[in-house]
C-alpha cells in the first residue's frame, strides 16, 4: 500500500508540474488547468486510502461543502470580481496552513522534533500573514473606502517590530515544545498584524504585484506544511505554487518598474506630478461612433489595446463582435496586452478567452511594440497608465521608467474611455490629447457595439 501511495503521489506531482507548464501560454491553460485539477483529484483520493485518515466523513463533508461554494462562486463571481476572488484564495490558502499546522501541533502535545516544530513555525507565520493581507488585497480591489492606502508616521518601523517579534515566538516555539501551543497562537497572532500592514499601504497600482505575491506565500505555507505533516505531495506542489509566484511577482515588477523589495515592504511608489490636467488635455478632440467606424474602414491594421476599463463595462463580448466584423473585411487584428493591465496577473486574458477571441491574436508588449508604427488605428479601451507616455517621457512621473505599449506611435489612436479619470496611478495621460488621439466617451461596451453598427452600415 505505501509503495502505491508513494507512487500516485509521483503521479501527481508530475501532473501539478506539466499542468504549470500549460499555463505559461494562454492557448494551452485550459489544457493545464484541468491537468492541475486531475493532479489534485489524484492527491485527494490517494490521501483518503491513507492508513492515517481518522475520518472518511468528516473530509467527504469538507470536499462537498467546498465544492459547493466553489461551484456557487464559479457562476456568481463577475468578471470585475475575479482579483477580488483571487486574493480571497490565497487568503483561504494561508488559514488553512495556520488551522492544519496547529491542529497537528494540539494533536502531538509531546512533539519535541526541533525540524517538525521549525516547519510547524514556518506555516503559522506565513500562512498567517497571507491570510490577513489576503483580506486586506481583497478589501483594496473592492474599493472598501476603510482601507485605502492607509499609511502613518513609523509605518515600517513596526512592521519591523512585528516582525522581530514573530520570529521570537517561533524561535520559542521550537525550544519550548512544552508551551508550544501557546507560542503557535501568539506567533499566528501576531503575524495577522504584520500581514495587515504590510498590505494596507500599497497602492491600487501594485494590486497585481500583490496578488502574486501573496500567491507565493500561500504556496510556502503548504509547502512548510507539508513538511509538518511529511507529506513529500504537498512540499512539492506547495514548492512549485511558492516559486512560480515568485517569478511571476518578479515579472510583475519589471512590468510596473518596482523592486521587489518596495513590494515587499509597502514601500509607495514615489514621484512628482509634473503636468497638471489643463496642460494634458488642452486639445482634446471627441469622435462618434460613425467617424471611428469610417475610419476603421480604411485601415489595413488594427491594434486593440484592453485595460480593467474593458472588465468593468463587461465589453469582451462586444470586442469580439467588432473584431470579427474587422476580419471580414481583411482588416487584421491584434491585441495588445500589457502584463499588469486590469487588477491581476492575466486578467486581460482571461477575459479575452472568455469571448474566445483566438489566442494567436494576443500579442506581448514588446511584440507590439515593436510594429507599432506601423499599426494605422490602436483603440484603447479602458487602459490608461499601460499606455501613459508619460512614463517614458517624464523622469519625474510616479510611472517613469514603467514598460508602456507605445500606443501614441500608431498613426491613429482612439480611446474609449467613460471621462478623463485618471487610473491607479492618479496621474494625467497626455495621450488623450496627442495630435493622433480621438477620444470616444462613454461605456465601453455600448461604444464598442455603436462602433459595429456603423461598422455594418458603411
Amino acid at each position: 500500500m505505501t509503495d502505491l501511495i508513494d507512487l500516485s503521489y509521483l503521479l501527481a506531482a508530475i501532473l501539478f508540474i506539466v499542468g504549470l507548464k500549460g499555463l505559461t501560454r494562454p492557448r494551452t491553460a485550459v489544457r493545464g488547468n484541468q491537468l492541475g485539477a486531475l493532479a489534485m483529484l489524484i492527491a485527494v483520493v490517494t490521501t483518503m486510502r491513507h492508513e492515517e485518515v481518522i475520518s472518511f466523513t468528516g473530509v467527504l463533508m469538507g470536499i462537498g461543502i467546498g465544492s459547493a461554494i466553489g461551484a456557487l462562486l464559479a457562476v456568481q463571481v463577475a468578471m470585475t470580481a475575479m482579483p477580488q476572488l483571487v486574493a480571497l484564495f490565497n487568503g483561504l490558502g494561508g488559514a488553512a496552513s495556520v488551522l492544519v499546522a496547529g491542529s497537528y501541533l494540539a494533536g502531538n502535545p509531546t512533539l519535541n522534533n526541533v525540524s517538525v516544530l521549525g516547519a510547524t513555525a514556518a506555516s503559522g507565520l506565513i500562512g498567517a500573514i497571507t491570510l490577513s493581507g489576503s483580506l486586506v488585497a481583497f478589501g483594496k480591489l473592492q474599493e472598501l473606502s476603510f482601507i485605502r492606502d492607509l499609511s502613518f508616521t513609523g509605518q515600517h518601523l513596526i512592521n519591523l517590530a512585528l516582525a522581530l517579534v514573530s520570529l521570537m515566538l517561533g524561535y520559542l516555539l521550537i525550544n519550548q515544545p512544552e508551551h508550544a501551543q501557546l507560542w503557535y497562537w501568539l506567533m499566528s497572532l501576531v503575524a495577522v498584524g504584520l500581514g495587515v500592514l504590510l498590505v494596507i499601504s500599497i497602492g491600487g497600482a501594485d494590486m497585481p504585484v500583490v496578488i502574486a505575491l501573496l500567491n507565493s506565500y500561500s504556496g510556502l505555507a503548504a509547502s512548510a506544511t507539508g513538511f509538518v505533516l511529511n507529506n513529500n505531495l504537498l512540499i512539492i506542489a506547495g514548492a512549485l505554487v511558492g516559486a512560480s509566484g515568485l517569478i511571476l511577482t518578479r515579472i510583475m515588477c519589471d512590468a510596473m518598474n518596482r523592486s521587489l523589495w518596495a513590494v515587499l515592504f509597502g514601500t509607495p511608489q514615489e514621484g512628482s506630478i509634473s503636468l497638471s490636467d489643463e496642460e494634458a488635455y488642452a486639445n482634446i478632440r471627441s469622435t462618434s461612433a460613425d467617424e471611428v467606424a469610417m475610419i476603421l474602414e480604411v485601415a489595413q491594421s488594427v491594434l486593440i489595446v484592453p485595460g480593467y476599463g474593458m472588465a468593468v463595462a463587461q465589453a469582451q463580448h462586444a470586442v469580439r463582435d467588432l473584431t470579427n466584423l474587422l476580419l471580414a473585411r481583411d482588416i487584421e487584428v491584434m491585441f495588445g496586452i500589457h502584463p499588469v493591465a486590469g487588477r491581476m496577473p492575466g486578467h486581460m486574458n482571461v477575459l479575452l478567452a472568455e469571448a474566445d477571441i483566438a489566442y494567436e491574436r494576443l500579442r506581448e508588449m514588446d511584440d507590439v511594440n515593436a510594429d507599432i508604427e506601423q499599426v494605422d488605428v490602436a483603440i484603447v479601451l479602458g487602459a490608461n497608465d499601460v499606455v501613459n507616455p508619460l512614463a517614458r517621457t517624464d523622469p519625474d512621473s510616479p510611472i517613469a521608467g514603467m514598460p508602456i505599449i507605445n500606443v501614441d506611435r500608431a498613426r491613429i489612436v482612439i480611446v474609449i474611455k467613460r471621462s478623463l479619470s485618471a487610473g491607479f496611478a492618479g496621474i494625467a495621460n497626455p495621450l488623450f490629447g496627442a495630435e493622433n488621439t480621438l477620444m470616444l466617451f462613454g461605456d465601453g461596451k455600448a461604444a464598442v457595439v455603436e462602433i459595429g453598427k456603423a461598422l455594418q452600415e458603411a
